[in-house]
């Protein structure tokens, strides 16, 4: 399907995917799950999604966030019935991810290309927590520090203290196609190739993913959503909150063969990812691909390509705390030729 032609799919009303015992998967992403659901490829689904916090806690999520002050009626039905229901594996990760979602005609070598149309909130309240040993400072905290922080919707800010009011900008930290069968099931703690827990905090509203595909129908993951969160994610944690994004899913033919590892963008920049266990090799990853992509796009050498990433490409840390780090290279549109990112 072109592009042109995905574009007309906006005009179906989106399918919905509910977060309920057997749409989810706690801790894993596996390869080849019965479908939650199937779709054609340009078609637009809203995905339910819940927090992880409140169930990895080992108590009851109404009585975690009943000490907070959070009502029972607050806490999500999808939350209590995956605890009472959803077995978590030994060694598996702590994010709930609802899927598989597989698009017809998607095969191993195709790309995938998500268009984030929207992302809501589902609740009021979020978590952030941390401890001993955890994130990009572990030596700072001697004991376990769980902050839940309160979202006003209709202002667009979490109220982090009495003094302090964050902007808001939900994302998707897991994103995810199913990995390649030698390393599935994979655990959602480290990303990949696949996507997986990213932590991408441009992944907002009219920004698109792209993945390469490793399975039939591609098989797409989502969950971990971040209502706020700066680059490197530096204490282990976002803003936790349960989200409902509405994605459009569209399937390029063979469009995987010049995308090694996920890439992104926005109205603004072209993003070119690197993963690694080392964060100096994770940011050499990202600037191969930096130099790589501006070399194609504006027909450069390989020497004007690595001149121009050093003058106009910011390289970022995307996330710091998961075993593989994350470095994304964000490549202003403004510094290239007009083009789309697919051709064709």
């Amino acid at each position: 399907m072109t592009r042109a032609a995905a574009t007309t799919a906006t005009a179906a009303p989106a399918s919905h995917l509910r977060c309920v015992p057997g749409n989810v998967s706690w801790g894993l992403i596996p390869a080849g799950a019965p479908p939650a659901l199937t779709i054609a490829s340009g078609q637009s689904v809203r995905i339910d999604t819940v927090s992880q916090q409140g169930l990895t806690a080992g108590i009851d999520p109404v009585a975690f966030f009943g000490e907070a002050g959070i009502a029972a009626d607050n806490v999500l039905d999808d939350v209590k019935a995956i605890y009472a229901h959803v077995k978590r594996e030994p060694g598996a990760g702590s994010h709930v991810l609802t899927g598989p979602i597989y698009v017809d005609g998607a095969r191993p070598g195709d790309m995938l290309e998500v268009r984030i149309l929207d992302v809501d909130f589902r609740v009021d309240y979020g978590t952030n927590n941390s401890g001993p040993g955890v994130g990009a400072g572990p030596q700072l905290l001697s004991a376990i520090a769980r902050h839940i922080i309160r979202i006003d919707r209709a202002r667009g800010v979490a109220l982090f203290s009495d003094r302090i009011e964050l902007p808001l900008a939900p994302f998707m930290g897991i994103m995810a196609v199913a990995p390649p069968t030698d390393v599935a099931p994979a655990n959602t703690r480290p990303p990949g190739a696949f996507g997986g827990n990213m932590d991408l905090k441009v992944l907002t509203r009219g920004a698109t993913l792209y993945l390469p595909v490793f399975q039939d129908g591609a098989q797409f993951w989502t969950g971990d959503g971040h209502g706020l969160q700066g680059d490197g994610e530096v204490n282990g944690t976002a803003i936790e909150i349960s989200l409902a994004p509405t994605l459009q899913f569209i399937v390029h033919a063979g469009g995987a063969r010049d995308l090694p590892w996920p890439r992104a963008e926005d109205r603004t920049c072209h993003y070119v990812t690197g993963m690694d266990v080392d964060l100096d090799l994770a940011a050499r990853i990202a600037v191969k691909h930096a130099v790589a992509f501006l070399a194609a796009r504006a027909n450069l050498s390989t020497a004007q390509a690595y001149a121009l990433a050093s003058l106009a490409v910011d390289f970022r840390i995307a996330e710091n705390v998961n075993h593989v780090k994350v470095v994304y290279g964000a490549i202003p549109k403004r510094v290239l030729p007009a083009c789309a990112y697919w051709a064709g």
